[in-house]
């Protein structure tokens, strides 16, 4: 019931949403969540998590960042990415009047539990076409064994 107000174009709550986002533009955000819910309504970057027996896969959404700028960080069993995205319009140009902004821009930090039995010492991440692909490797003891039936 609620999810529906949030994403509801012209719901009361996506209001307060879109009035915060101002505020946080305006005054500078604190760069944690401000929201009362995890990851709030257009979080950035956007994040997948899946895992596959030999591996925990994460996709971060992440369109028109330097790689060279994001930070990935393992540090006890916390996955995080950091970075800035920079703004699509000038800020203080007289000449350009802005009524809506939709594109987040600034500082961004997303922080994600990953399970014990992945390896720390054994991560890949690459950026291609605007997605940042982190794959980190559990450990050997951790993947399923075949035994032979005799």
């Amino acid at each position: 019931m609620y999810e529906t107000l949030w994403s509801f174009p012209g719901g009361v709550l996506g209001e307060f949403e879109r009035l915060r986002r101002e505020l946080d533009d305006v005054f500078g955000g604190s760069g944690m969540p401000s929201s009362i819910r995890s990851a709030a309504p257009g979080a950035f970057p956007a994040i997948n998590v899946g895992q596959t027996p030999s591996s925990v896969e994460l996709y971060a959404f992440a369109p028109g960042i330097d790689p060279a700028k994001i930070d990935v960080v393992i540090d006890r069993g916390v996955l995080t990415i950091s970075g800035e995205r920079a703004s699509a319009l000038p800020r203080g140009d007289a000449k350009t009047s802005i009524y809506n902004r939709e594109r987040a821009s600034g500082t961004f930090k997303r922080a994600i539990s990953l399970p014990d039995d992945v390896d720390p010492g054994r991560v890949n991440a690459t950026y291609r076409d605007g997605v940042l692909n982190v794959s980190i490797a559990r450990r050997e003891e951790a993947q399923p064994k075949r035994i032979a039936v005799q």
